[in-house]
């Protein structure tokens, strides 16, 4: 019998059974294996730089789009990520809120919002202001104390309601927190209820309620109890100046304020108008008859600088070396031709946070974001497209602000932590 081939050079002869089995297992083994990191939902692709897992789980502001990946909770969110990046909200008992509001802004804000009116009572000379204290809702631990208004102000338990035409306060407050000075006390709009109100501050007006700050520091003086120190304008001026004659603390009124309280201040004023503090003659500008300063004969004063003081300069005395931002309504329609810029006269550097966000472009639509989470305010304004004009206002006195910070070759400054 002839010898086949695959005898005569050594090989095996092939089976068919055999390489079929081959072919099953080859395909079960590529059938097991892990999928393709380019079409796995749950990994990132193999160039993606390394950075949290999950940063775009979650829509951010200034239009970023929802990622792809598989959302995680909020808390893990904010846990992956560090603050500043990647995200400028954060969750707090007021909802989704803007990193500048801290924690303890958002309680605050939250207990003046919706905290019970327990108590009320007149302030001295402000007739249409009424201070009240508040519980939080669900507190089972604070109803069962008795209504006690000095005990519940001494815990950071009061409020200011002011007057419905006062509500610019609002707007001032979040202004401060957007530029970073973190020096106005929180404030939101409410409509109250409360049976312990008269009917006045229960129509269903939208009235500001302010903090109440529990350790103002006063001045003993009556005709005088809205400073925490009597400074006049020449005084003042005297402060401000860089190489000026080194006073010794507590020589002068107000020596514990750095100068950069001050600047904070002036650039706070200006954007708002605020007169009141600075300049309450009107000496800046040229008041209408109708203005308070001309009515009480305040603005004939401006002859003689020396005659010239500062009011609702206030520190507190856990802080002394702090200003306290109050009586923020400002002048909205102030007219444009009219600025005051005797509010900045004596400064010569300013907040770098401030300023940086100013020239940023940005200012409006960072204030939309703020203000929105006062839910009240943003309704009865007609939302965004309300509030857009008292924006703009806002945002041109920034940049005639700007404007005169390159004309003076002015300097921005460092900001402190607190």
């Amino acid at each position: 019998m002839a010898q086949r081939p695959w005898r005569r050079t050594g090989l095996k002869p092939p089976i068919p059974a055999a390489l079929g089995v081959l072919l099953a297992l080859a395909l079960l083994a590529l059938a097991r294996l892990p999928p393709s990191l380019d079409c796995s939902p749950h990994l990132p692709p193999a160039s993606s730089p390394p950075g949290p897992r999950w940063e775009a789980a979650t829509p951010l502001s200034g239009g970023q789009a929802r990622g792809e990946r598989p959302p995680m909770p909020p808390a893990r969110l904010w846990q992956d990520q560090p603050p500043g990046r990647g995200r400028r909200r954060r969750q707090g008992v007021m909802g989704d809120a803007p990193l500048w509001f801290s924690n303890d802004d958002l309680q605050k804000m939250q207990l003046l919002a919706s905290g019970r009116v327990v108590s009320k009572t007149r302030v001295p000379a402000h007739g249409q202001v009424l201070r009240v204290g508040l519980r939080a809702m669900g507190d089972a631990e604070g109803d069962a104390l008795p209504a006690s208004p000095e005990g519940d102000c001494r815990e950071g338990r009061c409020g200011l309601i002011k007057r419905p035409g006062d509500l610019y306060e609002v707007l001032a407050f979040h202004l401060d927190r957007v530029l970073g000075l973190n020096r106005s006390l929180p404030a939101v709009a409410r409509r109250f209820t409360s049976h312990l109100l008269p009917y006045s501050y229960t129509d269903g007006s939208l009235r500001p309620i302010i903090w109440w700050v529990p350790d103002l520091q006063h001045l003993e003086d009556a005709n005088n109890d809205q400073n925490s120190c009597a400074l006049g304008w020449l005084q003042y001026q005297e402060m401000l100046q860089p190489h000026g004659p080194t006073l010794v603390a507590g020589d002068a009124p107000c020596s514990s304020i750095p100068r950069g309280e001050w600047s904070r201040l002036a650039l706070f004023d200006f954007l708002l108008q605020v007169h009141d503090r600075l300049d309450r003659y009107c000496c800046g500008f040229q008041p209408d008859p109708s203005e308070p300063c001309v009515e009480e004969m305040l603005h004939e004063k401006c002859r003689n600088p020396a005659e010239l003081v500062l009011v609702h300069i206030l520190v507190r005395r856990s802080a002394p070396s702090r200003l306290v931002f109050i009586d923020n309504a400002g002048r909205p329609q102030h007219p444009e031709e009219k600025l005051n810029f005797r509010l900045l006269q004596g400064i010569d550097s300013f907040p770098a946070v401030a300023v940086a966000t100013l020239r940023s472009g940005r200012l409006q639509s960072l204030l939309l974001e703020s203000l929105r989470v006062d839910q009240e305010l943003w309704e009865s304004q007609g939302g965004a497209e309300g509030l857009r004009p008292l924006l703009r206002t806002i945002d041109r006195r920034a940049r005639i602000l700007l404007r005169y910070i390159q004309e003076h070759n002015l300097t921005v400054f460092g900001d402190s932590p607190c």
